[in-house]
């Protein structure tokens, strides 16, 4: 008989080899592209096994390219640098108080200012002016070190989690919406003269969010409960020259946005938070250019 024994050269040699691993052999083949692989390589699928490459291109599993990925609660990719975001905020309110403290003359044009001069002139000067973007420089803008000495130990206290829990892309527009809240509704409520400026909405927007955060994960609420009063305590005492407007724009900002950060259903995720985020948005808007309306 002419049959070639076993463990011979030749028999050795029909023995597949990993593709990424050529020193192994293997009797395993990836269901996509079937070439071999070592239980290394390969990953688990709804059907047989995959390579490596299929799973990393998507085209094995039907999934996404991302969706193996580790992600927040709220669908956020997970950052080396969880506190990043916040290092850049604290750092842009820093170069602005600087600059404030160098030239306090810029201060004028960055406050967050409803209508100069007053009815019943013309507003040439303000939101009502054209000069929208005073509600955004207003966000940054601190002119007192005990001001921004606050402000920004409540960011590094309560952005730092935040941005970790949901992530660079939705915490940014958390804090920029909040703030941009705060600023619509100091623009609505209080005297169109009156300057505003701190980033105070922004951080109570914060506020908000962290409590939603923590009672969808069931923590103890009573430190962050008690911290919110004791900041709202000092928002509505006479003397201190503190914008309640602001405050609580952000704040209910912050409780509406935070909700649909942590709540929204998976399959709808990104839809219900940028969407609830546009909706906020288009309300700051609305109120923008009805009170422009008004004072025009």
């Amino acid at each position: 008989m002419d049959d070639q024994a076993a463990g011979s050269p030749q028999d050795a040699h029909s023995v597949p080899m990993c593709y990424r691993h050529p020193d192994r052999e293997t009797g395993i083949r990836c269901t996509r592209c079937e070439r071999p692989i070592c239980p290394e390589c390969m990953v688990n699928a709804s059907v047989g096994f995959h390579c490596p490459e299929c799973v990393r291109t998507g085209s094995g599993t039907g999934h996404a390219p991302t969706a193996a990925m580790p992600r927040t609660i709220a669908g956020g990719a997970i950052a080396s640098d969880p506190r990043l975001l916040t290092k850049i905020l604290i750092g842009i309110n820093l170069a602005v108080f600087i600059a404030v403290q160098v030239r306090e003359s810029i201060l004028t044009d960055i406050v967050l200012l409803g209508a100069w001069p007053p009815a019943p002139f013309t507003p040439t000067q303000g939101v009502a002016g054209g000069e929208w973007y005073r509600m955004v420089t207003s966000m940054f803008t601190h002119q007192e070190i005990w001001h921004i000495a606050f402000n920004m130990l409540s960011l590094w206290w309560l952005g730092g989690p935040l941005e970790a829990a949901l992530g660079r892309v939705r915490y940014l527009a958390l804090y920029l919406v909040s703030g941009l809240a705060g600023s619509a509704l100091a623009y609505l409520l209080a005297s169109p003269n009156t300057a505003t400026l701190g980033a105070s909405g922004a951080i109570f927007g914060l506020f908000g969010a962290t409590a939603v955060l923590m009672r969808r994960l069931n923590y103890d609420m009573r430190p962050i409960i008690a911290l919110l009063v004791i900041n709202l305590i000092f928002t509505f005492s006479p003397g201190f020259n503190i914008s309640w407007q602001a405050h609580i724009g952000g704040l209910v900002a912050g409780v509406v946005l935070g909700y649909a950060m942590v709540h929204a259903p998976r399959a709808r995720r990104a839809l219900v938070q940028y969407g609830t985020c546009a909706l906020v948005l288009g309300v700051v808007v609305l109120v923008t250019l009805l009170r422009t309306a008004q004072l025009s």
